[in-house]
């Protein structure tokens, strides 16, 4: 498998992201069955896994990813998320998203970073985490400051690398100043554009994209008919039953170009992400080991200009009912 670049870290094309292996986004699902997912990512050639302190109760996810990756943590690129684990007595600093979660709350002061990062690392049973994200920005904090803090995790050794997750192009612009940036983490896909401002100043300061959400939440699968009770997606407009079968119908013709490809509907939407930059890295997430070595194939798929002009026309026809962005609440600090 070809090789990508976030910073100076080389990661897989396609990556793996974990937060599927928590319960309580797409229902319930036990360790073992989680830790066997993420090893067959790891044999299926994902070398970066994404993580957060914030998935699952008392810092589940990483845990789960600790113990799936002992003894191969040489063939991974670890990158986890810090903010949503307030100590006891911290302040909650709450912001809006969407109509369907309402607000968030986290803390990113500075004096907080070493301590998130120190428990992320006992959590994942390693003594470096290869790239370090915010989760968000703090709306109570200037984003320099909590950029800083990392950046001294960096000189100290605990962290490789400065990610940043769910910005603005202008919060990117002023991190960068601050400490060179390896990679944003945003939502990109056939079923949500990234912003083009974004993504023009990430490109312009070299920095590597990780796109979450890259199969549109499961829909660009192409299997979504129905969802069963303790999904996450159940809150969200596009899934709602009568959007879910509107947006499938429209989805057809996407379908259609997989089919005449010998592709999954799944592997046609990451093949084409990975051609619209050299330096965007999807990282969907499955709890199933078949699906999971089908998404990470689509690193393999050349799509030629022909076919991508066909899709372009397909994606203009799409337009999917119901909103898709996740988090249309911002935090400009």
């Amino acid at each position: 498998m070809s090789v990508r670049t976030l910073g100076t870290l080389t990661t897989s094309p396609i990556g793996f992201g974990a937060m599927v292996l928590s319960p309580g986004m797409y229902g319930e699902i036990d360790d073992d069955r989680a830790e066997r997912a993420l090893r067959a990512a790891l044999d299926a050639g994902a070398t970066l896994i994404d993580t957060a302190d914030g998935y699952g109760v008392d810092g589940h996810n990483e845990k789960v990813v600790g113990r799936a990756i002992a003894g191969r943590r040489d063939e991974v690129v670890l990158a986890t998320k810090f903010g949503f684990r307030i100590p006891e007595g911290a302040e909650s600093h709450r912001f809006p998203v969407t109509a369907a979660f309402g607000e968030l709350a986290l803390n990113a002061d500075p004096k907080y970073v070493r301590g998130y990062a120190e428990q992320s690392l006992r959590n994942l049973g390693t003594d470096v985490i290869d790239l370090y994200y915010p989760h968000f920005p703090d709306p109570e904090v200037p984003f320099e400051e909590t950029v800083g803090a990392v950046a001294e995790l960096i000189g100290d050794g605990l962290v490789r690398q400065l990610g940043l997750s769910n910005v603005t192009a202008a919060q990117l612009r002023r991190a960068h100043a601050v400490h060179p940036v390896a990679a944003v983490q945003v939502q990109w896909s056939m079923w949500v554009p990234v912003d083009p401002e974004l993504l023009a100043t990430a490109r312009e300061l070299g920095v590597g994209l990780v796109a979450w959400s890259p199969l549109g939440g499961g829909f660009l699968t192409g299997t979504v008919q129905q969802l069963g009770e303790g999904d996450f997606r159940r809150n969200l407009e596009r899934f709602d039953e009568a959007n879910l079968k509107a947006n499938n119908d429209r989805y057809a013709p996407l379908r259609g170009i997989a089919a005449d490809l010998g592709l999954t509907p799944g592997q046609l939407a990451l093949a084409w992400l990975l051609h619209q930059d050299e330096h965007v890295v999807p990282i969907p997430g499955s709890r199933t080991p078949a699906h999971i070595a089908d998404n990470l194939a689509a690193a393999r798929v050349e799509l030629h200009p022909e076919t991508l002009e066909r899709i372009t026309e397909a994606l203009d026809r799409f337009a999917p009912v119901g909103r898709g962005d996740l988090l249309e609440g911002r935090t400009d600090v």
